[in-house]
């Protein structure tokens, strides 16, 4: 059925459109933006002036399927997804088993189609099990559909290994993500090191571990001309150092996450366990830095790096606690709190969440325009509302954002021009 969505603010960052308008959607893609050409029966849907845009694109999120069920499953990370306006979301490869192999590659692929909602873009395994050590086979991974390699929270920490990975991805015609921690200084660290983590009592790791790393993989991506791409980037000093691997014209890119732009390391006080992250949360002066790299140009895209939980990771002593928090539901209304906030502008936190992924990963979604995918999201721009914990969409409860007032909701999501939320 042909379906027009009238009465909407269309927003494109892909295009820079800012502007009242209808979209018609016909056989699962965007036929016009002016509401013309729909044939007499087309169902109308007044959107009342709410902010219709590309589905949101997740550069990055780990799903409890295969191997961790009890902490998520597809089933339920696609609900959480589509309550959050994600159409699109790359799938971490440290399950369990690791994507190393094609077969459990194409695992997720089928599950990602049989919800119906969401297209799951699975990262393909840079090292078996992805342990750091041995190499998979990168023409076969991506073959199978890996949208690009990388060991997800694991850093790839030998240099001869990652220099390998980096040549056999350039050679595949893709790119290796890198979780930036030198894991010698970070190891059994639960907090930065400071003050913060000295008055509580953690084991904690430098804030330059991140900054060690980013500095080597740079010299290997200087080596081999290959493509780095720097996951949750969370320090002032590893920024500086993507700033000028850019000015050079090195093959350099980066993500953040909404934590690390929107809380520092005071969040994890009373061992306030939901707030143990990894990369774990910085100091104030980080997360500003964080900022101004996202406005500057400098981060290239920001992404949920949703890490479900259940209660018995969390609910224990916050040195025994698992890291990782959900963010699925809360990427669109957290970003959203950097325009409130006046630090970006809308069609800025918009494009690091559709346009800037899309591109990176070469995707035709993350636009508005004829032709493209019908991935949509519908959200009002000031409606608020709370971060409860036990009350989100999805399986996953564990947010580090429990208790924030957002402003931001999603009131409608189309997947291929289906509404799969609101």
């Amino acid at each position: 059925m042909s379906i027009i969505l009238q009465n909407a603010r269309l927003v494109c960052p892909a295009s820079g459109r800012d502007s009242p308008g209808s979209l018609l959607i016909e056989k699962g893609r965007i036929a016009s933006l002016d509401g013309t050409g729909a044939p007499e029966g087309a169902e109308v849907l007044d959107c009342n002036g709410a902010i219709l845009a590309p589905g949101l694109i997740d550069l990055r999120a780990a799903l409890g399927e295969p191997g961790q069920e009890h902490r998520e499953t597809i089933e339920s990370a696609a609900e959480a997804a589509a309550a959050g306006g994600i159409t699109t979301l790359c799938a971490l490869p440290d399950s369990e088993p690791a994507l190393d192999d094609p077969a459990p590659l194409q695992f997720i692929l089928r599950k990602g189609e049989m919800t119906g909602s969401l297209s799951i873009l699975p990262y393909g395994a840079a090292t078996r099990g992805c342990a750091g050590k041995e190499m998979t086979e990168f023409g076969l991974l991506r073959e199978a559909g890996a949208i690009a390699f990388t060991d997800g929270t694991h850093a790839i920490a030998d240099a001869r290994t990652m220099r390998l990975a980096l040549s056999y991805a350039r050679a595949f015609g893709t790119f290796i993500v890198q979780h930036p921690e030198e894991p010698s200084l970070a190891r059994n660290a639960s907090a930065t090191e400071g003050e913060m983590a000295t008055r509580m009592g953690l084991p904690a790791a430098p804030a330059a571990a991140e900054a060690m790393m980013v500095a080597r993989d740079i010299a290997l991506a200087r080596l081999t001309r290959g493509h780095v791409h720097f996951a949750h980037v969370s320090t002032g000093a590893a920024l500086d150092l993507i700033r000028q691997a850019k000015a050079e014209g090195l093959r350099v890119t980066c993500d953040t996450a909404p934590p690390y732009f929107d809380l520092n390391e005071t969040a994890i006080g009373d061992f306030r366990t939901y707030a143990k992250l990894s990369p774990p949360l910085r100091r104030e002066e980080d997360r500003r830095a964080v900022v101004a790299a996202l406005a500057d140009g400098t981060i290239d895209a920001v992404a949920s790096d949703h890490q479900p939980r259940d209660a018995d990771d969390k609910r224990v002593p916050f040195a025994q606690a698992e890291a990782g928090g959900a963010g699925l539901a809360t990427l669109l209304g957290v970003t959203l709190a950097r325009y409130h906030g006046g630090d970006l502008p809308l069609l800025r936190c918009l494009e690091l969440l559709t346009a800037a992924p899309a591109k990176l990963l070469g995707l035709e979604a993350g636009r508005l325009a004829p032709g493209a995918p019908a991935d949509l999201v519908l959200f009002s721009p000031d409606r608020g509302w709370k971060v409860e914990a036990g009350k989100l969409p999805g399986k996953a409860q564990n947010s580090p954002f429990d208790g924030r007032a957002l402003e931001g909701r999603v009131v409608g999501t189309w997947k291929a021009g289906r509404r799969v939320f609101g």
